[in-house]
């Protein structure tokens, strides 16, 4: 069983899940700090408060803590859009490599195809 769990561990696909799932807690916390420490208080100008996640509403005893989620939004597309351009990078290389290798193929089949109809004739 031991062995099973190492080998299980070996894999290349759960070494880089437990890389991703590091780097994406280290890149949350950058976001969030920059979404608290510049974003929001540059958005507080304009709102008239200094501390955006400070920002509530209240309607009878309920609490409505409006700022906590216009953070959390904006964190998201802030994420959200860089997970974007790293797909999108992603493919555009992957894409690349394949027509590089397919033009490749294409001519060697092609030398290979005139080839054969030289030795037939």
């Amino acid at each position: 069983m031991f062995k099973d769990f190492k080998a299980f561990l070996s894999r290349g696909s759960v070494v880089d899940l437990a890389v991703g799932v590091i780097i994406g807690s280290a890149f949350t916390a950058i976001v969030k700090s920059l979404t608290t420490d510049l974003i929001n208080p540059f958005l507080g100008l304009f709102l008239g408060q200094i501390n955006l996640s400070g920002l509530v509403f209240s309607v009878g005893s309920a609490q409505f803590k409006v700022g906590s989620f216009i953070e959390a939004i904006i964190n998201f597309i802030i994420i959200a859009f860089i997970i974007f351009l790293m797909v999108r990078a992603f493919n555009k290389l992957t894409k690349r490599d394949t027509t590089a290798k397919d033009s490749k193929t294409d001519v060697l089949l092609s030398e290979i195809r005139d080839l054969l109809k030289n030795e037939n004739k």
